[in-house]
């Protein structure tokens, strides 16, 4: 009787240990199995370290909730395709600017640039915070307790120099060159098409509610204008930030093209402050009124943004105003 059934018993044995291991686990191995299924999204990633503003940061796990504290940040990373948590509120719109406000649905405002909430950024549980010293310095610390924080140096014309540390902070420097590359052969296109025309003299005013400003070299119209190839009237010709003008230095805004924008608030301040200047005896003697080539542009866009889009889209005007090319 044993030797009958011996053959079927060796059989089913055998077919069990070979389904026991394929299978079957022992406690440690589902408690593997599960870690692996848990870590699936980060296989292969390596922690990496990025040098910046306020040091040296090592980001240990894939950046997927990432908080942005300058909107010129904003920019960067809705150029390389990420979509933050969490932002800083535009300078103006509500709360994000028209050029972006597309990109940004879904993003949860955690206060604004020179102000921002510590405790909103904290329920967002984030993975990466990005930031800027000029900005935030005294803040930094705590921000460093919630998540890995990167900090650009500085704001104004340094806009690209910022962009590629945000790519870094991301361990997406290759597609921060990419972009960037893209842009500089744009603006060397640009200057090609423009010929002698990069020799006209571009004067660049804004109007804020309580003052006007003159633009020089170290703006981020300034640095954009700059790298073109376009010359500045000798006031303007400065490698520095802005100037603060009195109506006497209106005669300092002369120039072959001009260009002006308005940081309005919403309270009018600076449209009435616009208006006023812009019917002076003084601004409406200056050479490039009579010759009719004074052009109004998007605050947002040449000065308030700063970012990579912004950029972009400042080229845009540039192309259909000196260029005469259509959008």
């Amino acid at each position: 009787m044993i030797k009958k059934y011996l053959p079927t018993f060796l059989l089913l044995l055998a077919v069990s240990l070979v389904l026991g291991a394929c299978g079957g686990t022992s406690n440690k191995d589902a408690s593997e199995d599960k870690e692996s299924e848990s870590n699936q999204s980060s296989e292969g990633f390596e922690p990496y370290t990025v040098k910046h503003a306020m040091g040296e940061t090592t980001i240990k796990e894939k950046p997927e909730r990432v908080v942005i504290l300058t909107n010129e940040g904003t920019e960067a990373l809705l150029a390389m395709g990420v979509k933050p948590v969490g932002a800083v509120k535009s300078w103006t719109g509500d709360p994000w600017y028209d050029h972006i406000k597309g990109q940004m649905e879904g993003v949860e405002v955690v206060g604004d640039e020179s102000n921002v909430n510590i405790e909103k950024i904290l329920s967002l549980k984030p993975d990466l915070i990005i930031g800027n010293k000029m900005r935030q310095e005294d803040i930094y610390e705590k921000l460093s307790k919630i998540a890995p924080t990167v900090f650009s140096e500085t704001l104004r014309g340094e806009w690209q120099t910022n962009f590629m540390t945000y790519a870094k902070a991301l361990n997406m420097e290759d597609k921060g060159k990419q972009l960037i590359d893209e842009y500089n052969q744009r603006l060397s296109e640009f200057a090609e098409k423009a010929g002698d025309k990069l020799n006209q003299k571009v004067s660049v005013i804004r109007f804020m509610p309580d003052h006007v400003r003159i633009y020089h070299k170290d703006s981020f119209s300034g640095v954009i204008l700059e790298q073109i190839g376009f010359k500045r009237p000798k006031s303007q010709n400065k490698n520095d930030f802005m100037e603060k003008a009195t109506k006497e230095r209106i005669p300092a805004m002369d120039g072959d093209i001009l260009f002006y924008f308005t940081y309005e608030t919403g309270d009018g301040a600076a449209t009435e402050l616009e208006k006023e200047w812009l019917n002076d005896p003084l601004f409406q003697n200056l050479d490039v009124v009579k010759e009719g080539d004074v052009h109004e542009v998007s605050d947002a866009i040449w000065n308030t943004a700063g970012g990579y889009i912004a950029a972009n889209k400042m080229v845009d005007d540039l192309e259909r105003i000196i260029l005469n090319e259509k959008e």
